[in-house]
């Protein structure tokens, strides 16, 4: 039993170059395809963008991505494969980028989200995240974008 508990239980690795493929599938299966395999092997080979990922066996179930610029962590996306969502994958994903970029000198963090996107808000909320800002029309859609910041205490 505690073998089948071990395999269902996702764990946590860096975002590294080879996983190339697997962050195009759950972009694609999660995100409809924001960003393209250009800006995926940019973000996978940057150093100063750290990337987390949470794995079930082969599978990336959920990735949190973002950029380090001085002492700030730029969020670049967030993601939870659709058939794992309400499951706290996407929290425990940016909670550990957070702990990471907190860990390497950062004293707030940053990111933008639609203003209709309800969970998404509701998870920030949760994790201590504050609008500071709108930016109108900012989707493709032509929703806005609301901005959101976190000061990272030690």
């Amino acid at each position: 039993m505690a073998s089948d508990t071990a395999a269902s239980t996702p764990r946590l690795g860096t975002l590294l170059p080879e996983h190339l493929n697997a962050c195009l599938v759950l972009d694609q299966a999660a995100l409809g395809g924001l960003w393209s395999e250009g800006q995926w092997i940019s973000e996978l080979a940057d150093q100063k963008r750290p990337g987390l990922g949470l794995w079930q066996g082969d599978q990336l179930l959920a990735l949190a991505c973002g950029l380090l610029v001085l002492d700030e962590l730029q969020i670049t996306t967030l993601a939870v494969d659709p058939t794992h969502r309400r499951l706290g994958l996407g929290r425990q994903v940016l909670q550990s980028l957070l702990n990471q970029a907190r860990g390497d000198g950062a004293r707030q963090a940053t990111l933008e989200v639609a203003s209709d996107n309800a969970a998404a808000l509701g998870l920030y909320g949760r994790l201590g995240f504050r609008t500071a800002g709108i930016r109108r029309g900012y989707y493709r859609n032509g929703s806005d974008a609301l901005i959101q910041w976190l000061e990272l205490h030690d």
